[in-house]
């Protein structure tokens, strides 16, 4: 099983948009009628910098995929392109913000020697560097999720930083004109080597604790309705906590919380860490099932009646449904991912 739309962006385009609420669709509307979207900040290291980095939003999994690699490149070479100024995100070091439309700010920085890391095309900033770019295969598209059918087509000539070797060929979907490299999950590579040092183990008591259920009502892979009715009836069949997504803001999540708080189901909005919480950890199909097991904590997937691709992703990851041993954690690289990354990034400017 591969891609739904492996070649065809603006068919996923079609896809995704079909998926929202009306509500979200025409937000997204008057956003595009005003500009907003198509507004970016410019945060250079130096006069001329080589590598660029197309960061579509400040969120855990980009930050360690494309901001981690910073670590471990000279700071003077890189250049970052982001909706919103993300200075504070950075590094120490005398960088220099620019603001104005996306396109204008990759073409100010973008030249014939540029290497680009991106998430993809399929978001204005990743869009705006790669038509900077002319040779298309200087734009490097980094894994920082976990992938179902539902993800978007890479752009031709990308080269992929992935998780896995299968990650990689499961993203790729048979495109002969797609390079694969794989340099390992930066995000579970930080989860099993937490700055402040390995936890303590779990006792018995905490290993035996309702779990944490990990929200995904903003998932547009399944019905809303599906992924309401199996996280509540799991958190009353389990006493488990539910835990919402940062994404689930809209009025229709918030009253599903709300009536399911009604319901005698706790709901966790203290923000904290997974690994502070010190419980067992479930959800539908969440990269946190497998950050979780990175860290030392307990963790399955549970869904009613899943469909095939979602059983098939969940032997890809190696998830252990609800009911049978915990998901193992992940193999790691020897090497950290963030200096894989930035190694490819370098490799490739001296090509």
């Amino acid at each position: 099983m591969g891609l739904i739309h492996p070649v065809d962006l603006s068919e996923w385009h079609r896809w995704q948009e079909a998926q929202r609420p009306f509500a979200a669709r025409l937000k997204g509307r008057l956003a595009a009628l005003r500009g907003t979207r198509t507004k970016g900040v410019l945060t250079k290291g130096g006069a001329a910098p080589r590598i660029l980095i197309a960061l579509e939003a400040v969120k855990a999994t980009t930050v360690a995929a494309q901001l981690a690699p910073l670590h471990h490149l000279p700071l003077d070479d890189v250049a970052i392109l982001a909706p919103t100024s993300i200075v504070d995100l950075l590094p120490s070091h005398a960088w220099v913000e620019s603001h104005g439309e996306l396109a204008a700010l990759a073409h100010e920085v973008v030249h014939d020697s540029s290497v680009v890391l991106s998430t993809g095309d399929y978001l204005g900033v990743g869009a705006a560097t790669r038509t900077a770019l002319a040779d298309r295969t200087r734009f490097v598209t980094v894994q920082h999720g976990l992938l179902t059918p539902h993800a978007p087509p890479l752009a031709e000539w990308t080269t992929v930083l992935a998780w896995t070797e299968d990650d990689g060929h499961f993203w790729r979907s048979g495109r002969p004109n797609i390079g694969v490299r794989t340099v390992g999950a930066q995000l579970l590579w930080e989860a099993a080597h937490p700055v402040t040092g390995p936890p303590e183990p779990l006792s018995d008591a905490e290993r035996a604790a309702p779990p944490i259920y990990l929200g995904q009502l903003h998932g547009a892979e399944l019905p809303r309705d599906a992924l309401a009715a199996s996280a509540r009836d799991f958190c009353l069949s389990t006493g488990a906590t539910y835990r919402p997504h940062p994404s689930e803001t809209d009025k229709a999540s918030v009253a599903s919380h709300a009536a399911w708080e009604a319901d005698g189901i706790r709901i966790d909005r203290s923000g904290l860490p997974l690994t502070h919480l010190r419980r067992p950890v479930v959800s539908v199909f969440s990269t946190g099932v497998l950050e979780a097991a990175a860290a030392g904590l307990p963790a399955w997937v549970q869904f009613e009646d899943p469909p095939a691709w979602l059983t098939d992703f969940w032997d890809r990851q190696g998830m252990s449904r609800w009911g049978e041993q915990p998901t193992r954690p992940s193999a790691l690289p020897s090497v950290e991912p963030a200096a894989s990354i930035a190694s490819v990034l370098q490799e490739m400017l001296s090509s």
